[in-house]
């Protein structure tokens, strides 16, 4: 098949998370910008893009469908698709890096997607907690963006991520979730106070909680999340005199009645759940489940699940707002208490 000269410059990305279509559209748009594409060129067919690029031809449609949206392109039965306007407004460039996919992830980055209203392109990549995926990713993307939005979790490794993150232009940088130590500079963040968070959270369902006896928190072993989520428990437990524990693995943790449980992985919920059940629990009454993250399922299972939870809509509302407005700020997210039936 004959190759369009545009194919030395078109080059889609298997590690990015972006859906190829768009990832088409970008680099169209990005040729268009350089001026390697002028006005009235013709561009490969749907069936050259599909069989250079590998992609479907569904794909390939869709990313020229978007651009026809945009008012860059046009099309001629009989001749195909071409140039229409060249005089595209200059999109942000956004880098953005999340440490994995999850039913929460989706919701801020749903926000901020439509927050930005087209106003940024945006190449997205999940590191799944591994350290080292996270410093290649990012050295490789170094000076090439406008902004750098990443969140900093990692199973192993993590202490030395602000190492590769001071490489970045700090007036680029949003940090997203979670606060680093050592990030100098001044730089954005739309973060959560998890210490504080826990804290207050069961210091609100503190009546609650008095009907038990013992509080354990469900904290894996190897796990991403945050140590000051622990700190915080531990504080709340010795103000207000609760028997506490750190349990690492719920599959063998003897449950008894008089506790409460605090799970961060939904997984561990689903565990939780199905022992108590088998062991005849009444939970909500003989044992209580507090659970990280609100989700449409925990509203209705068991009649409800206490969730605490940060407001992940709002997360990437502010992420977006700071890039619209062109400001540095820090800004937290609260967490919020909703207490149902398991508690």
């Amino acid at each position: 098949m004959n190759t369009h000269p545009l194919f030395q410059t078109l080059h889609l990305d298997d590690h990015s998370a972006t859906p190829k279509y768009q990832q088409l559209a970008n680099c169209i748009i990005q040729n268009i910008q350089s001026g390697k594409i002028k006005k009235n060129e013709l561009l490969p067919s749907l069936n050259e893009l599909s069989f250079n690029l590998e992609i479907s031809r569904d794909t390939a449609e869709k990313g020229y469908k978007y651009l026809k949206q945009l008012g860059l392109l046009g099309s001629t039965p009989g001749k195909g698709y071409y140039i229409k306007n060249t005089e595209v407004a200059q999109p942000l460039k956004i880098f953005l890096l999340f440490n994995k996919l999850s039913a929460h992830k989706k919701i801020i980055y749903d926000a901020f997607v439509k927050k930005l209203d087209n106003k940024a392109t945006i190449d997205f990549y999940i590191y799944n907690n591994d350290f080292s995926l996270f410093k290649r990713l990012l050295s490789s993307k170094l000076g090439l963006y406008d902004y750098y939005v990443i969140i900093p979790h990692f199973i192993e490794g993590g202490e030395r991520a602000y190492e590769v993150i001071n490489e970045i232009d700090k007036s680029k940088l949003i940090l997203l979730d979670k606060i680093l130590p050592n990030v100098n500079g001044d730089f954005s963040a739309v973060y959560e106070n998890f210490e504080k968070d826990i804290y207050q959270s069961l210091e609100q369902s503190l009546s609650r909680l008095m009907n038990y006896q013992t509080i354990k928190l469900i904290f894996p072993e190897h796990s991403y999340f945050p140590n000051e989520i622990i700190k915080g428990f531990v504080d709340f437990c010795q103000q207000y005199a609760f028997n506490h524990k750190i349990v690492h693995n719920i599959e063998v943790e003897e449950l008894n009645k008089g506790e409460v449980y605090i799970n961060l992985m939904e997984n561990d919920l689903v565990t939780l759940i199905e022992r108590a059940l088998k062991l005849n629990l009444v939970i909500g009454k003989e044992i209580g489940i507090v659970s990280y993250n609100e989700t449409s399922l925990k509203r209705i299972i068991l009649n409800g699940i206490t969730t605490i939870s940060s407001d992940f809509e709002l997360m990437g509302e502010k992420v977006a707002d700071l890039i619209l407005d062109k400001r540095i700020a820090q800004e937290e997210v609260p967490f919020h208490l909703t207490v149902r039936a398991s508690l």
